[in-house]
């Protein structure tokens, strides 16, 4: 039998906070929630397990702001130099409608290709209210674009996408419309390419995120097909275009973001949902600072906002340093902790279930309690014994036995006198 929803318990019809509202509660009212960039989610992609960040960026959370007034304020960002020049980069690059950009994606992408008339390339407006409008202008112009079957250029479009059950939205710098139904990310960036080639860190950040926008747009692409009955297909290379050499010329290089592609899909798809994280925290949790006046000055106590940000499992590593605003904060806080992240992604997969770095030594030394069969307890015991065998000075057993015999053969000159000769002649 169907209930109406009038004729349904007061205690059925009670109204439960959505996610949005949770998320504003979580902020704290009237703060506004920080936008989530493709930056942003490359690091998060980067490191799934961290329920701490996951929350934090779902909800909107200044972890810049939250991070000062932690008393671990972050140590890294982009200078106003790099900034400002940055933007007159990309203004250069963009200039004329984008002729420069354009004349890059045919030689880089499709070599001999003509470069399209200045009348030939639809240049929409994506401009709309909020990020909501202006994510519905760029869908829209992309399937116009799509249907029209010519060329496109889209000047920061805005795209959105679903991150652990929260909106997310991402800009890159361009995406360019192929008359063949491809799209291609274009990323501009103000670090020198150099000979044709450029920092491997920096690509590489910057093949990340890209893979965001990849990721981003394919689901745009999948309904604009369904709209269109066009073949459309984003492409799995990125251009990325820099200044040549040490001048402010630009030039471009595509490169291959089909592997930081997988790695994201597969990264993002195992976040935990953000409402899951929300619903474990304790009632009344929130990250409010209570900012005074200035909109800047945190007024809400220490301990408070600690017992907050603690309520919600990290998942600290020393990569983080380079990618999240509160790294130092749970730096400090595994390090009280003694817990083996520290070190290491790579070392905590080698202790296994050792979780502290207390418990490893124990191991070591020979703990009873440790399990002998454990075999990064048998490999701990081996390294310590390793060890103690070269600070004591001995010899392993079978030390000297081998072919070359030279050893075995002299022995060790002993120390010597200023004229060159043994201490010991």
């Amino acid at each position: 039998m169907n209930v109406s929803r009038e004729s349904r318990p007061a205690a059925a019809t009670a109204k439960v906070p959505s996610l949005r509202q949770r998320l504003t509660e979580l902020r704290g009212p009237g703060v506004r929630p920080r936008s989530l960039d493709a930056r942003a989610l490359a690091a998060l992609a980067a490191n799934p397990g961290c329920r701490r960040r996951a929350l934090l960026d779902g909800a909107g959370v200044d972890k810049g702001a939250l991070a000062r007034a932690l008393g671990s304020p972050a140590a890294y960002g982009q200078s106003q130099f790099a900034l400002v020049r940055g933007n007159s980069f990309e203004a250069r690059v963009k200039a004329d409608g984008g002729t420069e950009l354009l004349r890059l994606v045919c030689e880089r992408l499709a070599p001999g290709t003509a470069v399209p008339e200045d009348d030939a390339v639809a240049r929409p407006d994506l401009s709309a209210a909020g990020p909501e409008g202006r994510a519905a202008r760029t869908a829209l112009a992309l399937r116009e674009a799509a249907a029209a079957g010519g060329w496109a250029l889209l000047d920061h479009p805005l795209l959105a996408m679903d991150v652990a059950g929260s909106p997310a939205y991402v800009e890159p710098d361009a995406v360019v419309v192929h008359p063949d139904g491809t799209w291609t990310v274009v990323e501009i960036k103000s670090f020198p390419l150099i000979d044709g080639a450029a920092d491997p860190a920096k690509v590489g950040a910057a093949a990340r995120q890209a893979a965001v926008y990849v990721l981003a747009l394919e689901a745009v692409a999948e309904h604009a097909a369904a709209h269109t009955g066009r073949p459309v297909r984003v492409r799995d290379r990125m251009l990325l275009i820099c200044p040549k050499d040490f001048s402010n010329l630009p030039t471009a290089a595509p490169v291959d973001v089909r592997k930081q592609l997988a790695t994201t899909r597969r990264q993002l798809a195992r976040l935990t949902r953000v409402e899951e994280i929300a619903a474990a925290l304790p009632a009344g949790t929130t990250f409010d600072l209570r900012l005074a006046d200035d909109g800047r000055t945190a007024t809400r106590p220490a301990p408070e906002l600690t017992e907050a940000v603690e309520a919600v499992p990290a998942a600290y590593a020393p990569e983080c340093l380079a990618a999240c605003e509160l790294a130092f904060h749970c730096r400090q806080r595994a390090r009280q902790d003694g817990a083996v992240e520290t070190l290491g992604r790579s070392v905590r997969g080698e202790l296994g279930g050792l979780r502290t770095i207390e418990e490893a030594l124990a191991a070591a030394a020979g703990a009873p309690e440790a399990d002998p069969d454990d075999p990064a307890v048998q490999a701990l015991r081996t390294a310590a014994a390793l060890r103690a065998e070269a600070l004591s000075g001995a010899v392993p057993p079978g030390a000297g036995t081998g072919s070359t015999g030279a050893a075995d053969a002299a022995p060790l000159p002993g120390p010597r006198d200023g004229n060159g000769k043994g201490k010991d002649a």
